[in-house]
């Protein structure tokens, strides 16, 4: 209590009894709680009327909100620094599949040639006689 130990709590109580006397003393023990509930409740008031007059509750709600836009932005930023992560692995993983596939082979009807091809007439040419 208060910091202090038994002993000194007893020294104060007998050094109270010499000076009060057994008849003033019960008395002067209500009138000490009295003050100290007194003392409680002023600085409670006072603690209340304070963070009235600041407003702290609503500071704190402010704050609250800020920390939130904060934390969302800072969400945000570190999903836009991995978009470059992910899609470079998804560029990597892409030319690997591309270097994976089986290579086709062009058959021969898909040989690709610079030569003119034939006509092939399906009806005959009138000739001149």
């Amino acid at each position: 209590m208060f910091g202090m130990g038994f002993t000194e709590i007893l020294i104060i109580a007998v050094i109270a009894i010499l000076f009060l006397g057994p008849d003033k003393l019960p008395g002067a023990m209500v009138d000490i709680a009295k003050f100290f509930r007194n003392a409680k409740n002023a600085i409670g008031s006072v603690k209340d009327t304070l963070e009235e007059e600041m407003h702290v509750s609503d500071i704190k709600k402010e704050a609250l909100q800020y920390k939130a836009q904060l934390e969302d932005a800072s969400a945000q930023l570190h999903k836009v620094s991995d978009i470059k992560g992910t899609v470079s692995s998804e560029i990597d993983s892409i030319l690997n599949d591309e270097d994976d596939a089986p290579k086709a082979t062009p058959s021969a009807q898909e040989t690709v040639t610079f030569k003119k091809k034939k006509k092939e007439s399906t009806e005959e040419e009138p000739k001149d006689v």
